[in-house]
């Protein structure tokens, strides 16, 4: 068990001491010292192609899942039908869109079938653009590029990595996409589920005739019909055994789930965003471009993404939650506050930083663009 201090330039003596090399070594030396060149002659090293991630696959469905419209879902398979990357429920798309624009969505088709990808997208008119491109751009026979699935949001089940007795899903409106995938394999488990699905009207919620399979276990409430749901109704019995609620909705919703459920250690919180998370301890302070002298204010309540954007409109950005990378940046001058989960020590020690999430410990930063 010490370091060994010899260097070996020569074959071994012979075990009993025989011959000061040993025979059997000095033949396999022989051998290799011919056999490996020789192979090296004819299976020479190549260079082969950068595995970026990206796949093209081919729109073979598309449909409208909400009776207002505003939903369609879009189903995705291999040009040639060959079986596609695995997923788990909770899982996500990067879609490229044709503009350049990088948008995830949740995927919400059956885990189970390896041969196509489903997602949904409601239109946002007045969002960043991602989901009117889809609605009036994508059609069926058209082809698009895709990165993933990644999932920042798996479900851990009851007996499977999980030690609560009992599940609770929690969606609003097209938060429905990763929960959808996690009901089936609950209900394909057979374990003890139930769910809660609000929406602003009927018409608007997706996705209401798939789940009509599941009868009185998912429970779909509007606010038109039944005003805002308490939190003590989103989260519905705890029981003996120990609760998991997944959610996934609004902002403000996550948050008054997230207070409700302070110091409860019998239920278990996994929820996914669809919007930024709120600004903590947000400070005032300047972001300057090196390249134009250009200035703007971070206001404390928003992201530099967000200020960063009235300068560059065309500044690509994808989750706005810290994990996708799309919005990475480089500082020159300034200290960044990082509150990202996903770049590495390297990258941040080489001035990286996330814009969506991270914030400033100095007066200013100057951002390369």
């Amino acid at each position: 068990m010490h370091p060994h201090e010899t260097a070996l330039v020569t074959e071994p003596p012979h075990l009993q001491g025989r011959w000061r090399r040993d025979p059997l070594m000095r033949l396999i030396t022989g051998i290799g010292k011919t056999w490996f060149p020789f192979w090296g002659s004819l299976e020479p090293l190549r260079e082969t192609a950068e595995n970026n991630g990206i796949q093209v696959l081919e729109i073979v469905g598309r449909e409208v899942v909400a009776n207002d419209d505003n939903v369609i879902a879009l189903t995705f398979a291999a040009p040639d039908r060959s079986v596609l990357p695995e997923w788990h429920a909770g899982a996500h798309l990067d879609l490229l869109l044709p503009s350049g624009r990088m948008r995830e969505y949740s995927l919400c088709g059956d885990p189970g079938d390896r041969t196509t990808y489903r997602i949904a997208v409601r239109r946002i008119p007045d969002g960043g653009g991602g989901s009117v491109e889809v609605h009036d751009d994508l059609s069926v026979g058209d082809t698009i590029s895709i990165k993933g699935p990644r999932n920042a949001f798996p479900l851990a089940m009851p007996g499977y990595g999980s030690p609560v007795g009992r599940l609770r899903f929690v969606a609003a409106g097209i938060g429905i996409t990763p929960i959808l995938p996690m009901v089936a394999i609950a209900d394909r488990f057979g374990l003890d589920w139930s769910m809660i699905y609000t929406g602003r009207t009927l018409d608007s919620i997706p996705f209401r005739d798939e789940l009509a399979r599941y009868g009185d276990r998912v429970q779909i409430r509007t606010d038109d019909d039944h005003g805002l749901p308490t939190m003590a109704e989103l989260v519905g019995d705890i029981g003996d055994d120990g609760l998991a609620v997944y959610c996934c909705g609004p902002t403000p919703m996550l948050e008054a789930l997230r207070v409700h459920l302070v110091g409860r250690a019998d239920v278990e919180l996994h929820y996914e965003r669809f919007s930024p998370p709120p600004i903590e301890n947000g400070t005032e302070f300047e972001i300057r471009l090196a390249s134009t002298g250009e200035s703007q204010t971070v206001a404390a309540d928003e992201s530099v993404l967000t200020a960063l954007r009235r300068l560059r409109p065309n500044t690509p950005y994808s989750c706005q939650q810290g994990f996708c990378g799309t919005c990475k940046l480089r500082v020159s001058d300034g200290e960044v506050d990082h509150r990202d989960g996903s770049l590495m020590e390297p990258e941040r020690e080489a001035g990286y930083f996330l814009p969506c999430v991270s914030r400033c410990d100095s007066d200013s930063l100057t951002i390369d663009v």
